[in-house]
């Protein structure tokens, strides 16, 4: 028998959510750093490198390789993706926004899919409120939108998705097929077809990007889950939804290892107690706000969960979540990896929302209220200093950060950022307002609040945030310094301990042809007049080169990071 639910809504409580209003909450959080920056240091550009090598046609698409390095991650399908957009992007397109276009819209299939699958596990019979004796209980349609809107704004909310989704890089690709598999098994008991087909683009794009295990082990858990769910299918349905992610998986497992996809990442557990406090705060930061609701849902649905006959509403995001939350204990990168429970924990939330008690739903609001507005303040100040010089402090600290930039006023920018200003205070004034309760209410102001703050980081301060995460400025530096003991323009560069970011940047910024002194076709462009080492390198120099055949420049340092160092030399002129 199933056990009685604790989630108690009217009708009253389930008014929908406009449609405007969250496509313009989805729209203020995925455009913005869309335009108006190039690819920023770390795994965006170095994801990016493999992108503009296969689009240039040196490197294979099967086996890429930029200057004879591997990615870090055999992740073929977005680097293949990127690349694609390079190619048929027009000549005004520059190959960094192209290569962006393919993963804003996996943010928004990220989006979709979180919606879709909420909302097909709130139909579930085990989630539906407690009937009333007299009617006027929430329509269960009418109940899974609301809970699907705010799985959506509880996962636009959560703190760790704000940069690692707006990268162009594998890990977004994986998120977007997480969801993809998340909403396939969440629809299965409702179309069987669409839903197996989901599964399959969802288990076989992780395993194009850089997952297959991920991908097996989660087809593998989910069939087991359907082949035990007796509440919503009947027993030969179940059998027959396990087999079709079995063949799912073995299909994963053939194409992983057709293609030479399979390596071991894993790490053992750590024995040391700081490693464990480190990945508890990151747990509870990159998770935040979801977790608490999550861990609520769990306490207050725990009859649902614990019996003999539990709820596939409740299940199947704990099976995702903690899937991907093992994972990212087991590798070197949490972060990225954790990124994956981000969908089914904000699902898990979504459920806690029937439960809340008024006086938890108003120190969210003032919390978030507090917080968010906070921050909003704080990006505006710095704005001003920025451009204005007052506050003296602020404009200092900026001027010691990013020693080199130069404010500049977008009228654009500041437009959008005023607007979305304006909408924070109206979404504030209405949710203090004394209207009809409706369930996603405690949720709106941190989805709308992240969005605020992201929005204004990517439109106020995004030329400080473009010179101190991209390469541009810094190979635009070194270019004025060969510019002054050089008339002839320069166009070959050798290098020596630059790592694949690096040398992507001034093939791609500086249009030079790169060839690393320790490659075996360096001897081919001994007419190389300038080298760049990497300074911790220096010492190593004489190694693999003839020192008295250069003469030492300059040291020059990168704009903003005090860690990375490379020494300028020219070759002497016979």
């Amino acid at each position: 028998m199933t056990d009685p639910t604790p989630a108690i809504v009217a009708q009253s409580a389930v008014r929908r959510l406009p449609r405007v209003a969250l496509w313009l909450f989805c729209a203020a959080y995925v455009l913005p750093g869309l335009i108006g920056r190039e690819p920023w240091k770390g795994n965006e550009f170095t994801a990016f490198a493999q992108m503009l090598a296969l689009a240039e046609g040196s490197s294979s698409w099967l086996n890429p390789l930029v200057w004879g390095q591997a990615p870090d991650l055999d992740a073929l399908l977005p680097y293949w993706l990127g690349a694609w957009a390079i190619q048929i992007a027009p000549s005004w397109m520059s190959a960094g926004l192209a290569s962006r276009l393919p993963f804003a819209m996996l943010l928004g299939v990220t989006l979709a899919s979180t919606w879709y699958g909420a909302y097909y596990l709130a139909l579930s019979p085990q989630a539906q409120p407690v009937a009333f004796a007299f009617g006027g209980e929430a329509k269960p349609k009418d109940y899974a939108r609301t809970i699907a809107d705010g799985a959506v704004l509880a996962l636009i909310a959560s703190l760790g998705l704000a940069l690692l989704s707006h990268e162009a890089s594998p890990i977004l690709a994986q998120l977007a097929f997480v969801g993809c598999a998340f909403f396939g098994v969440a629809a299965l008991p409702y179309h069987p077809r669409y839903s197996l087909s989901a599964l399959g683009v969802g288990l076989i794009g992780l395993c194009l990007s850089g997952a297959p295990s991920f991908a097996v082990l989660m087809a593998v858990g989910s069939g087991l889950l359907c082949l035990l769910d007796r509440e919503s299918t009947s027993a030969q349905t179940g059998r027959r939804h396990a087999l079709g992610l079995l063949l799912i998986g073995l299909a994963v497992a053939g194409l992983a290892t057709a293609l030479d996809v399979w390596h071991w990442r894993l790490m053992p557990l750590h024995n040391d107690v700081a490693e464990w406090r480190s990945l508890g705060r990151l747990l509870v930061w990159f998770t935040w706000p979801v977790w608490p609701l999550a861990a609520w849902t769990l306490w207050r649905w725990r009859r649902q969960w614990t019996s003999l006959h539990w709820s596939r509403h409740l299940v199947l995001p704990m099976w995702f979540s903690l899937l991907a939350v093992v994972t990212a204990l087991l590798t070197v990168s949490a972060d990225r990896t954790l990124l994956l429970a981000l969908p089914p924990l904000a699902t898990l939330a979504a459920f806690a929302l029937p439960t809340l008690r008024r006086s938890v739903a108003a120190f969210i609001d003032w919390f978030t209220l507090l917080f968010f507005s906070g921050c909003a303040f704080i990006i505006w100040v710095v704005w001003i200093a920025m451009q204005t010089g007052w506050p003296a402090q602020p404009a200092a600290n900026v001027a010691r950060l990013a020693p080199g930039f130069v404010p500049s006023f977008g009228a654009i920018a500041f437009i959008a950022a005023l607007a979305a200003t304006v909408a924070w205070a109206w979404l504030v004034l209405w949710r203090v307002g004394k209207h009809r309760h409706a369930l996603w209410k405690s949720v709106v102001l941190p989805a709308g609040g992240a969005a605020l703050c992201w929005l204004l980081l990517l439109t106020l301060w995004l030329p400080l945030l473009d010179f101190a995460r991209s390469y541009a400025p810094w190979v635009r530096q070194i270019q004025t310094i060969m510019a002054q003991h050089s008339t002839a323009p320069a166009t070959c560069m050798m290098s020596y301990g630059l790592d694949v970011g690096q040398m992507t940047a001034f093939h791609y910024h500086g249009g030079f042809d790169i060839k690393p002194l320790d490659s075996a076709e360096a001897p081919q462009h001994a007419a190389c007049e300038w080298l760049l080492v990497d300074n911790d390198l220096r010492p190593d120099l004489p190694q693999v080169a003839r020192v008295n055949e250069w003469r030492r420049i300059q040291t020059i340092r990168r704009p903003s990071d005090n860690d990375e160092d490379v020494t300028l030399y020219r070759r002497r002129q016979p």
